[in-house]
This record gives structure tokens, C-alpha cells and sequence, in this order.
């Protein structure tokens, strides 16, 4: 009796972590502990599990959301929330240009549009320690950041013009089942810019200069992460209410949001 009630406790909770697992469009990250490049100290971060978009948010679907949530549209959005190249590469409030691609990654859109676009579907921005855990991650490995030709491929990438234009998906989908990480736009992240409070006064008065030139690599744990050092230090010359061509954004979910 013993051994069935276990088998079908057993059952039970694997049906539940599929079912975590099989969200519309997401994907389950399992947490772990990881070394980042920056931190507040740069020691172990503890991440949780939680779900992330397999893909970032698209230009079709930020025109469902403009549609529903007017007030995001370009002509009514509110300057303390978005600067003036916001949508900028849209025709009018509901359309893009001719030239464009829908399934293109949606980009000019700032902090705030992008954590309110993910709030009303009951997700989030992933924060900057949820998104580099995910992202060091290659096709075959959860952790790549080892590899020479990891970094050699990121790299490449910085280097590739106009990929901002490219539909989601054709990049390599990585270990996590995750696409689109490195390859065509930056993310925004929850804390974009909290790597920089570090709390010490003497840094908290000069930002930006930790992340540039030499100093950039005081308080790094690797050194030789060159595409690393770039992100941090992209992350580190926005303000929330920026809009870049180049810069879109996906969400990410609680587990317990889910029970």
C-alpha cells in the first residue's frame, strides 16, 4: 500500500513539473547558484526557478498590446516614460512601416513600456542575474562561458550589422530551449542599472566610470569575458526611459505565481 501511494505521490509531482514546464511560449529555468561577471560583491547569486519567453517579444505582438493599452501608443505616451525615439520606426500609432517585418523583435521601447507590457500578462522583466544565467548558456552546455568559441560567437554577433531587422527564432535555441539571447537585439532587464549600486560610497559616487576602460575590470570575475563586459556596460549607459533600435525585451514568470 506503501509503495502505490508513493508511486502516485511520485506521478503527481511529475505531472505538475511538466506542466510548470509547458507554459504557452515559456519555458522552466531551473534555478541554481552561479558566479556572475558583476555583483554587489561578486560572489555566488543564488537564482530561483522560474519561466522565460522562448523568443523576445515581437513587433505583432507590442501592436496587440499599443491596441489594448492605448496610452503606450506613440502619439499619447507620456514623455516621463518614453524619450522622443520611441516607436520611431513606426508609420502611425498602430502601424509600422512598409518595410518592416512584424516578426521582427519589437525595438525603441523603453524600461517602462517594457515592465508594463509584461505586467499585463501577468509576468515580469527578468532581472539582470535571471538573464545571464540563461544566457551563458550554448546549444549542448548550461554553462558555455568556459568555452573559447562562446564568447568568439558572441562577439561576432556585436560585430553583425543590423540584426535588429532578423525575425526571432534563427538564432541557435540554447540549452534552456531559450532563442534569440545573443544574436539579434539587447534586453532589457528588471535592474538593469543595479549592478552599479554597489552600496560603497566611494563607487556609488562615480557610476559609469566602473564599467569603462580599465576600471571596468576591478571588480570582474572573469577577465576574459569580453561580451559580458559589453552587456554590463550597455546596461550601465541606460536610463529607463531610453528607446535604442537595437534594444527590445522578453518576460519571464514566477513558479509560485503559477500554484
Amino acid at each position: 500500500m506503501k509503495t502505490k501511494v508513493f508511486s502516485l505521490l511520485l506521478l503527481c509531482l511529475m505531472v505538475q513539473s511538466l506542466m510548470i514546464g509547458q507554459t504557452k511560449d515559456m519555458v522552466l529555468i531551473e534555478g541554481s547558484r552561479y558566479i556572475p561577471l558583476y555583483g554587489r560583491d561578486s560572489t555566488v547569486v543564488e537564482v530561483n526557478d522560474f519561466k522565460m519567453d522562448i523568443y523576445p517579444v515581437t513587433t505583432a505582438e507590442y501592436i496587440e498590446f499599443v491596441e489594448k493599452y492605448p496610452k503606450w501608443s506613440k502619439s499619447k505616451v507620456i514623455s516621463l516614460f518614453a524619450d522622443e525615439s520611441y516607436l520611431v520606426n513606426w508609420k502611425t500609432d498602430l502601424k509600422v512601416k512598409d518595410s518592416m517585418s512584424t516578426k521582427r523583435p519589437i525595438t525603441y521601447v523603453s524600461w517602462f513600456a517594457a515592465k508594463a507590457y509584461c505586467e499585463c500578462q501577468n509576468k515580469r522583466l527578468p532581472t539582470v542575474d535571471e538573464w545571464e544565467y540563461v544566457a551563458m548558456a550554448d546549444e549542448t552546455t548550461k554553462d558555455a562561458r568556459v568555452k573559447p568559441e562562446y564568447n568568439q560567437q558572441i562577439l561576432a554577433w556585436y560585430e553583425a550589422p543590423r540584426t535588429e531587422e532578423n525575425s526571432i527564432g534563427k538564432t541557435k535555441k540554447n540549452a534552456w530551449g531559450v532563442y534569440d539571447l545573443h544574436g539579434l537585439v539587447w534586453e532589457w532587464t528588471l535592474d538593469f542599472n543595479s549592478v552599479l549600486i554597489t552600496g560603497e560610497s566611494r563607487k556609488d559616487v562615480d557610476k559609469d566610470s566602473n564599467l569603462f576602460c580599465g576600471s571596468a575590470a576591478v571588480n570582474a570575475t572573469d577577465l576574459m569575458n569580453y561580451a559580458a563586459f559589453m552587456r554590463y556596460a550597455i546596461r550601465g549607459s541606460l536610463k529607463a526611459r531610453y528607446s535604442m533600435k537595437n534594444l527590445g525585451f522578453r518576460c519571464v514568470q514566477d513558479i509560485k505565481e503559477q500554484q
